[in-house]
């Protein structure tokens, strides 16, 4: 398994326009080689900056119509709820950037859960290119919550790591919202993951991930390891501070 590499900057800015900046050179690489771009997104308070970042930036300097974009994980609710994790990727960032409805492929969180798991399996299968008969996305971008979840797999619901399956159902553990999330598997078959943790309520969680070789192991983002691929952490020095 790769070991993470760690990539800190000052503050939660300094992050976000550090993961915009790489991300720009990547797709211009890609559309130069004539290579479309598999990106999955995630939620959460620092992607969110990443995509306003990315919109504000770098609306002309992509090609955005070269990459499809697909999500990590997402809220059982409709794309217009405030929760939903689509919703804020679109406003953000997707429809102020004209990015083709054909490349934008969301979790349906207004659906029947499990019906919806199988369905967006089958939509990765038939888009995102395979190795080993596993999709291979180019980038996923994840965040980690203070519990050690990444994507919607929590330290209650482990085995989901570990599933045969692309994608499943989750529950979250205190609030019993149903969740739809990328597994273990399909996160650790990606060229590259990249996880966007910042601010002091990270502190210990990031340590104990990071560096507690035997504590670790009950928390989900401790398991995102790609075998054929690099995963970093983009960090603020607020989240490093017990490192």
């Amino acid at each position: 398994m790769t070991d993470p590499k760690l990539k800190i900057y000052e503050s939660v800015d300094k992050v976000v326009e550090a993961l915009a900046g790489e991300f720009a050179s990547f797709a211009s690489k890609k559309e130069k080689a004539g290579e479309k771009i598999f990106l999955a997104l995630s939620g959460g308070s620092t992607p969110q900056a990443l995509f306003k970042t990315l919109a504000e930036k770098y609306a002309s300097r992509i090609n955005w119509r070269n990459i499809h974009f697909f999500w990590a994980d997402e809220r059982c609710v409709p794309p217009g709820d405030p929760e939903s994790n689509y919703r804020s990727a679109n406003e953000l960032l997707l429809s102020r950037v004209g990015v083709p409805d054909k490349n934008i492929h969301r979790m349906r969180g207004e659906d029947s859960p499990e019906e919806e798991a199988l369905r967006y399996e089958s939509v990765i299968l038939s888009i995102v290119p395979l190795k080993y008969n596993i999709p291979r996305f180019d980038w996923i971008w994840l965040g980690m919550g203070d519990d050690g979840h990444t994507a919607s797999i929590f330290p209650d619901q482990l085995a989901l790591m570990y599933s045969d399956r692309i994608c499943q159902t989750a529950i979250h553990p205190v609030t019993k919202q149903k969740r739809i999330t990328l597994t273990g598997k399909t996160l650790n078959h990606a060229r590259r993951v990249s996880f966007l943790v910042t601010g002091p309520a990270k502190t210990e969680i990031s340590r104990i991930v990071l560096k507690e070789t035997e504590l670790r192991q009950k928390y989900p983002a401790a398991h995102v390891r790609p075998s054929e691929g690099e995963v970093d952490w983009y960090m603020d020095e607020a989240a490093t501070g017990a490192l």
